[in-house]
């Protein structure tokens, strides 16, 4: 059911009439109607495709311009285009334990909505709460396999489809992208000094770390273990290399509290950078024996393929 339905428009310079956009739908035929609405709004669990399928029927009624959808969790699903005039509401449905809350819904256009318009668009709104629902539940199970439990962060499911997305972002709109291996060091002597749970505060913290210096638009997975990769969109091998080393020097900074100790850890960092000939699997080769040479190094290090690639060929060419 919808509750809390807040209703709202912007007043406009001039007077107006406010007057029905569409002939008034008979009883029978809106019930037709909204049945026939119901069952197409079962034949997706995607949520911008409910969404869609949704204001199309509804357009259909009622002259709207524009609708914004916000989820729950903040995401905002636009359709149309927006307008002055605006009539928003809050979504939820009734449970025992009480309100099931499915975020906002807000439609627009250039003039007012009429009464009865505003009758009908909550007519609509009934057959599309359950649909909602199952909507918000099947991404939020999408999200949840995607998602490592421990750090919060992707896990390699995740990554493996992101990876791919990005290098066919880079390589279409010839941008660069770089990837970072990092590994705790010496991560086996936290868990045989300190214990399992103080490893997973230790995973947790740095994991946190990774994220708080990274930007936003930077995708972090947890690839096993203490191992973490992250995808630098638009980022060259040199910005590549001075992100890793803030990583290094936050990690190093930290202090994990536990049963009275503070734990204190190191990252080594591997980085490269997507050429033209990478796939996922070659990019992360590089990134890895990036990592690889700085763990030979002593650890607590940032190394760059593509600085060992320059050595390399200086070699070969001596």
């Amino acid at each position: 059911m919808v509750t809390s339905v807040q209703i709202s428009s912007r007043p406009s310079k001039a007077k107006e009439v406010i007057a029905p956009s569409r002939i008034a739908v008979p009883q029978q035929d809106l019930s037709d109607e909204l049945f026939r609405l119901t069952q197409r709004l079962q034949t997706s669990l995607e949520l911008e495709q409910v969404l869609e399928i949704f204001f199309q029927q509804l357009q259909q009624h009622v002259n709207i311009g524009g609708m914004v959808y916000t989820s729950p969790c903040k995401q905002h699903i636009k359709l149309g285009r927006p307008n002055i005039h605006h009539v928003d509401y809050q979504l939820s449905r009734q449970t025992a334990e009480g309100d099931d809350g499915l975020g906002a819904v807000v439609f627009s256009r250039a003039k007012r909505f009429a009464e009865n318009e505003l009758i009908l668009i909550e007519s609509f709104l009934g057959p599309l709460i359950y649909p909602l629902r199952n909507a918000l539940l099947y991404r939020q199970a999408l999200a949840a396999a995607m998602c490592d439990p421990l750090t919060q962060t992707g896990n390699r499911a995740a990554m493996s489809n992101a990876l791919q997305r990005e290098i066919q972002l880079a390589n279409r709109y010839q941008q660069a992208l770089s990837m970072m291996v990092i590994d705790i060091d010496h991560f086996k002597s936290v868990n045989d000094n300190y214990g399992h749970a103080a490893g997973d505060d230790v995973i947790c913290n740095v994991a946190k770390a990774i994220t708080t210096v990274c930007r936003e638009t930077d995708l972090t997975f947890r690839f096993g273990g203490e191992e973490f990769v992250v995808l630098l969109n638009k980022t060259d091998a040199a910005g590549a290399r001075v992100i890793a080393e803030r990583v290094r020097r936050h990690i190093a900074s930290l202090n994990t509290q536990s049963d009275q100790h503070a734990i204190s850890v190191t990252a080594s960092i591997g980085t490269a950078e997507l050429n033209q000939d990478d796939n996922g699997e070659s990019l992360f080769e590089r990134a890895d024996s990036a990592l690889y040479k700085a763990k030979q190094q002593g650890r607590n290090k940032v190394v760059s393929y593509d600085l060992m690639d320059n050595v390399q060929h200086s070699l070969l060419e001596m």
